[in-house]
């Protein structure tokens, strides 16, 4: 026969199962193992948009500062006109103004100053909805709408000194700079910055005749 003290010790289990207190520990434990991960997920997600952003804003604005180099360093032009009166100020006439875009830019200083946002084409359309003709690509081959709504790209000419080009002048000279920024536009109207293209370009007077 078994006696009560052994009975008692068959009946009960060798070994205890988790308090509360041991599986509450654990859950926080999982718990705060998951938030880290989601948070090493979150910045890993944003180190890539990031990066995608800023590779994106490099082709704008190697683009753009492209597209400004095939046009005339200046309008004005011909014998017995002083440097001054050759380049003249920077910016565009007020019929060039008149276009779509950049569209009757025909000339490097037209684009001082210019701003476009969200980032347009040569015609005005938003990059990436444009035929590059003037028209509209089918809906099928167009970026998500939207995608460059708080983008901008505006450009900066100006004269620089003829022997430190880093250094930029206040009167005219046979040297210019071109500077393309491509900013996105944050909360409040924080300006972030992703790419930045420069060149500096000179005038060559005609062969004499």
């Amino acid at each position: 026969m078994y006696s009560q003290r052994s009975l008692t010790q068959t009946l009960r289990p060798g070994r205890r199962g988790f308090s509360l207190v041991e599986a509450l520990v654990a859950l926080t434990i999982m718990a705060l193992a998951g938030s880290v991960l989601l948070l090493s997920v979150e910045s890993s997600l944003e180190t890539t948009t990031d990066a995608v952003d800023r590779t994106i804003a490099d082709g704008i604005a190697q683009q753009v500062l492209d597209q400004a180099l095939t046009e005339k360093y200046t309008e004005s032009a011909g014998s017995g006109l002083t440097l001054l009166e050759i380049l003249g100020p920077l910016g565009p006439a007020a019929d060039e103004l008149l276009g779509v875009g950049t569209s009757l830019f025909d000339d490097v200083d037209d684009y001082a100053g210019y701003i476009a946002q969200p980032v347009k084409d040569e015609y005005g359309e938003v990059l990436g909805t444009g035929d590059d003709s003037g028209g509209l690509r089918s809906t099928t081959f167009r970026i998500p709408s939207g995608f460059f709504q708080q983008w901008r790209y505006r450009v900066k000419v100006y004269y620089v000194d003829a022997s430190d080009h880093r250094t930029e002048s206040s009167s005219a000279t046979a040297y210019r700079a071109i500077e393309v920024f491509v900013e996105k536009l944050g909360e409040g109207g924080r300006v972030i910055p992703l790419a930045s293209r420069k060149r500096i370009v000179t005038y060559l007077p005609p062969p004499a005749s």
